[in-house]
């Protein structure tokens, strides 16, 4: 069995949790993937719900398996880290899951506790938060996203009878993750700042609570949310929580008690931490050494269902539509812009699924064993050379699809958004199911790019996208982003893709590990040599990833500038087209 050191990162995602063991060096032992249970309301196609029990019971299962497949002693795991999507999740003050379904059972005892990330019934709690006028609305682009957890809340206290939202705790998931392993109901800052209206530098704004409905929370000081004491209760990420792993949880993981836990992070943020520190390859040629200053030009595009796109300042950077800046969400002193686009991995799905050829895809798929994506890509490779085009934007200059089929994040921040297509004909074949994927994916780029000049006009200087995600693997997207956006592209090295976000946790674990063999001192760590400390681990654990490079000709140039134009364009005419609607109503 080995006995060498490992640290242990968790990442739960929107469908499973995934356990991975890594060492100092970067290199992982051993994934694995449990899937977790999401419920749906048929009648509603808001709502969104998951388990805490379920998600636990998945994140042990992945553990041992991590354990007994690699044969891993149990304490050769010297840190474990936490993240997890930027769900609700809801209990008791000793811990036991409370309903979040609508119903007579909602404030009750039972599984279905968490209001998933992607869950949008607090649309009118949102506007009313929005009309509140709030300094809080500064930091979140001046729009609050119904997709935060204060929104969400607030859902539950106008549904839920007094007595029973008053014996309830919340926590972003990440927070409720280190919570169930630890005992101790600290915080993160990258939780409390970026979802739960946290304020940098000076914690909770009591009037903004009162004003929009949640004075119980100001009354009874915080308890709910879990940081009456920002200086006490709030840290920054990676720094050990409590006194590490409580009896019950390292009984239930398979590890041993005491073993550090860091402070968690949102799973978009464990993905910066996995992919900025990178070095890059060019014709196996390694780039030098990054320095943490260099992480101001280097954006995250973390890439999955949804995407967040994040980038570090060392200044506060006040962006329209962008959420942030957030003071210290991982590194102490700096600050953080989070863009994100809600619906592209599941977009994509969305566009292929519900296609009239999409069965005739599987089926070409299976006879030639290859992959869908291949196929679609041969057949607009032999799109491309029947119509003489010289690329595939050529090919498709005359069709627009605007991507908002589940609202917009950034850098509007309408959750009213819906998608569109334009140049539509009576074409239901497998070539025209090719051209739609391939719109999907020019689409999602353009939106990119939108996100990115919509960052630099207000001060940031992106000149780098670190990708990660399942949506690394797609080379032709890849190369869009490339074209679109104007600048390099690095991608996770092959089998690495999904890995960023798991690596970004075993990171915490790591300087948890550390921090806590410093014993008191870890806490009190300066703000730069923690800084420091936590970059370091990035660069030492991240591995190399590959730069694509812009490669459009002139011609395609000019084509993708048009793209671009139209597509801004389009987002004017759908909003003048509600307006005039909305005039009509009255």
């Amino acid at each position: 069995m080995s006995t060498s050191s490992y640290y242990l990162g968790i990442d739960v995602g929107t469908g499973s949790a995934r356990a991975s063991l890594i060492d100092a060096a970067g290199h992982v032992a051993h994934v694995a993937t449990v899937d977790t249970l999401t419920h749906r309301d048929p009648s509603d196609h808001r709502i969104f719900e998951q388990s805490t029990d379920n998600i636990w019971a998945a994140i042990a299962s992945a553990i041992h398996t991590c354990l007994s497949q690699f044969q891993v002693a149990p304490e050769a795991v010297k840190g474990l880290g936490f993240d997890a999507t930027c769900s609700l999740a809801v209990s008791d003050f000793e811990g036991q899951p409370v309903r979040v379904t609508r119903g007579a059972e909602l404030g009750t005892h039972g599984d279905r506790n968490v209001i998933l990330w992607a869950d949008h019934r607090a649309e009118k709690e949102a506007d009313l938060i929005n009309s509140s006028g709030s300094v809080v609305l500064d930091y979140v682009g001046g729009t609050m996203s119904l997709e935060m957890e204060i929104p969400k809340i607030l859902w539950l206290k106008t549904h839920m009878p007094p007595a029973l939202f008053g014996r309830c705790q919340f926590f972003d998931l990440p927070d409720f993750l280190t919570y169930r392993a630890t005992s101790a109901p600290t915080r993160s800052c990258c939780s409390l700042t970026c979802k739960c209206s946290f304020i940098p530098q000076t914690g909770w704004k009591d009037d903004f609570f009162t004003k929009i409905g949640l004075g119980d929370l100001v009354e009874g000081k915080y308890k709910q949310i879990g940081a009456a004491d920002r200086e006490k209760d709030v840290l920054t990420a990676g720094l050990p929580v409590g006194r590490g792993l409580c009896k019950k949880a390292a009984e239930e993981l398979g590890l041993v008690e005491g073993t550090p836990v860091g402070s968690g992070v949102i799973d978009a943020y464990a993905g910066w931490l996995g992919t900025v520190g990178a070095r890059s390859t060019v014709d196996g040629k390694l780039s030098s050494l990054p320095s943490l200053d260099e992480s101001r030009h280097r954006l995250a595009a973390v890439a999955g269902t949804s995407t967040c796109h994040l980038v570090q300042s060392p200044e506060g950077v006040f962006v329209n539509g962008v959420w942030g800046p957030y003071r210290d969400a991982l590194f102490r002193g700096w600050w953080m812009n989070e863009g994100g686009q809600s619906s592209t991995g599941q977009l994509i799905d969305f566009i292929l699924t519900n296609h009239p050829a999409y069965p005739l895809l599987r089926e070409q798929g299976k006879v030639q064993g290859k992959s869908i994506f291949v196929v679609l890509q041969d057949i607009l490779d032999r799109l491309r050379d029947d119509e003489h085009a010289a690329s595939f934007t050529e090919l498709l200059k005359d069709v627009h699809m605007y991507p908002d089929f589940h609202g917009n994040r950034s850098p509007i921040a309408d959750p009213r958004m819906r998608g569109s297509l334009v140049g539509l004909t009576l074409d239901a074949t497998l070539p025209d199911l090719a051209r739609k994927y391939y719109l999907a994916l020019e689409s999602i780029a353009l939106q990119t790019r939108h996100i990115i000049d919509t960052l630099n006009a207000a001060g940031h200087e992106v000149r780098e996208i670190y990708m990660s995600g399942g949506q690394a693997t797609n080379g032709v997207l890849m190369r869009l982003f490339a074209d679109v956006c104007g600048m390099g592209v690095v991608v996770p090295r092959a089998g690495e893709h999904a890995g960023a976000v798991v690596r970004g946790a075993a990171m915490l674990g790591r300087f948890a590990a550390e921090a806590a063999a410093r014993g008191g001192e870890g806490a009190a760590m300066g703000e730069k040599e923690q800084g420091e400390a936590l970059w370091r681990i990035m660069v030492e654990m991240t591995p190399p990833g590959t730069l694509v490079s812009p490669s459009a000709s002139p011609r395609e140039k000019k084509l993708l500038e048009a793209k671009y134009k139209i597509f801004r364009e389009s987002i004017d005419i759908q909003k003048r087209w509600r307006k005039e609607m909305e005039e009509a109503m009255k």
